[in-house]
């Protein structure tokens, strides 16, 4: 029987010949099983169609039949000549199989890396191409340019460059949570509801590796980019530069002014100690604070805004000799990303015997980070001990003013 949806779907152009074929998952609720998707995500994927079709990259297996229909609504017939592969994570490889079967003269193109993790997940050694920094591939009338851009944020992720079209296809590079509603370039679309999500999916996804991101913009100075086509989020046209720079901002992790509070309480004694500090803050004219129970909300709504503002104060109550669970775990997410430059003060309460701020504070040192201080109360919260609080947030309101 005739599947007469197959060319349903009506083609979206980036500019000409080259087109959007990507998919939207609004059921999954964790990206990567660990990152909440209040708003979706987009797995994106591109076509052009020239003397030769490529397709760049292809999205999760479960929307494999999606990307299909879109593909043969703009190839009506023709065949698919090469895959690039810039990234090899499930979520964007999953689909090679797939494609394969449908077109199986394809030819594969990734770099050494891409190449073994394809052998390693799909058991692929036969029908592929490797190329190598700085290779291009012909077209016809188009020609791509590879540039690897390894640890962002995997050792094989690479991009792509259409010199006719000006087109970046970045792989996760300048990606973004959130699926795309109705529309996929930025001048087209609402782009108010990604800032925050593309800072959270920075946070998370790409934070460890600030390094190998700056050696990536270095490596795109002086190409002229007019769309940056990510796997994640809008296609970023008139807004390449404000995108560009953030991302500079966050790989230097510049903070800009203003206060993350993320403190774990049992009874909330800790609680009222944040509230404190956060009066403080304001009072020395940071208006901008941000107060987290870390049981509360997520780490990475929490990890997003400690990569935008230049100040920290993290507090716990002391459990079992320990921090609570949910601060410690934070506190080993923000290690692990090599945060840096951030002004820091740590609180804490007990019943007994006070840990919490022997714990955190060899944290903060070994970040290297500026330690404003720290205040640490015995039961419930007293008032020397809440002036203490509200002298401390005026303490680092008084440093981030300083900077």
């Amino acid at each position: 029987m005739k599947d007469n949806s197959i060319n349903m779907y009506h083609p979206l152009s980036i500019t000409d010949s080259v087109y959007y074929v990507g998919v939207n998952d609004r059921r999954k609720s964790l990206f990567e099983n660990q990152w909440p998707l209040p708003c979706g995500v987009s797995y994106n994927s591109y076509l052009i169609v020239d003397e030769k079709v490529a397709l760049i990259d292809t999205v999760d297996i479960g929307l494999a039949d999606i990307i299909l229909k879109k593909i043969e609504s703009v190839l009506n017939g023709k065949t698919i000549d090469y895959l690039i592969i810039n990234h090899m994570e499930p979520d964007h490889s999953g689909s090679i199989r797939v494609i394969r079967e449908r077109y199986p003269n394809i030819r594969l193109v990734g770099n050494a890396k891409t190449l073994d993790m394809l052998n390693g997940y799909f058991g692929i050694t036969d029908g592929v191409q490797e190329i190598k920094d700085g290779d291009e591939l012909d077209l016809g009338n188009r020609r791509l340019q590879f540039f690897l851009t390894p640890m962002i944020h995997w050792p094989e992720t690479m991009m792509t460059f259409d010199e006719i079209g000006k087109i970046l296809f970045s792989g996760d590079a300048f990606g973004a949570f959130g699926a795309l509603n109705g529309g996929v370039l930025d001048d087209a679309i609402d782009t108010n509801v990604f800032w925050d999500d593309m800072r959270r999916y920075y946070a998370c996804i790409v934070g460890k590796y600030a390094s190998p991101l700056q050696k990536a913009l270095g490596k795109l100075q002086g190409i002229d980019m007019e769309y940056i086509c990510s796997t994640h989020g809008p296609v970023w046209h008139q807004n390449i530069a404000h995108v560009l720079d953030l991302h500079r901002q966050w790989s230097l992790y510049q903070g800009v002014p203003g206060v993350v509070i993320a403190y774990g309480t049992m009874y909330g004694n800790s609680e009222q100690m944040a509230e404190a500090i956060a009066q403080g803050v304001v009072a020395g004219g940071v208006p901008e604070v941000k107060l987290y129970d870390v049981a509360r909300t997520d780490s990475s709504f929490i990890l997003s805004d400690i990569f935008k503002y230049s100040g920290l104060v993290v507090g716990s109550s002391t459990y079992m000799n320990d921090l609570l669970p949910g601060v410690d775990s934070l506190l080993r997410k923000i290690e692990t990303r090599g945060v840096k430059n951030r002004i820091f003060a740590a609180f804490g309460s007990f019943t007994w015997a006070g840990v919490s701020i022997k714990k955190i504070l060899p944290f903060a040192e070994q970040l290297q980070w500026e330690i404003v201080g720290n205040v640490e109360e015995k039961q419930a919260l007293k008032p020397v001990k809440y002036e203490e609080c509200v002298a401390l947030g005026q303490q680092i309101a008084e440093k981030i003013k300083g900077k």
